[in-house]
């Protein structure tokens, strides 16, 4: 009798630590909402775009377009997928980069765009435009505390990779 006393105690601890164990589990498994996922794009100002676009091109290789160059990876997540990164100098006079007076804009990719606008609202951060949607993607701006303007975009990085080839850019690697 003793050793089934034994046995019933042992196997009653560990059934009560595994239950309990599983309730904590569950309760902490609540899926982390995503936001930032990566660097989506690098703006700077400069006195002249051509010039330095050209510049970057025969010293550092980037492979440049109008709009400055691409950089294409592949997803950590899933390693299938490719993301992209735009780099993009400005011209020093450019208004896209107001209200903030900096010479730089960072954009930001994310996921879930409209719920992540709704989040940042609550927290009074300022939203400067609503959501602007295109084929590669949904953008919109916002000020830090110091009044950087961020852009976050939300890619559809297929539709971001047909559009380079449509036009005929090719990416730096």
């Amino acid at each position: 009798m003793k050793k089934t006393t034994l046995l019933l105690i042992i196997a009653t601890a560990f059934l009560s630590g595994f239950a309990f164990k599983s309730i904590l589990t569950e309760k902490n498994e609540i899926p982390e909402k995503k936001k930032v996922t990566g660097i989506g794009g690098i703006f700077f100002k400069c006195k002249d775009p051509k010039k330095i676009k050209e510049w970057y091109k025969t010293n550092l290789g980037l492979n440049t377009n109008q709009y400055g160059a691409v950089f294409e990876w592949r997803q950590g997540a899933d390693t299938t997928k490719k993301g992209f990164t735009q780099w993009s100098a400005f011209n020093e006079k450019t208004k896209y980069f107001e209200p903030s007076t900096k010479d730089f804009m960072i954009n930001y990719r994310v996921e879930n765009l409209i719920s992540l606008v709704d989040d940042l609202k609550k927290n009074n951060v300022t939203v400067l435009d609503t959501i602007a949607v295109y084929e590669y993607g949904k953008f919109v701006h916002i000020l830090d505390l110091e009044g950087n303007k961020l852009e976050l975009w939300e890619p559809n990085d297929i539709e971001y990779d047909k559009l380079g080839k449509q036009m005929g850019s090719k990416t730096t690697k």
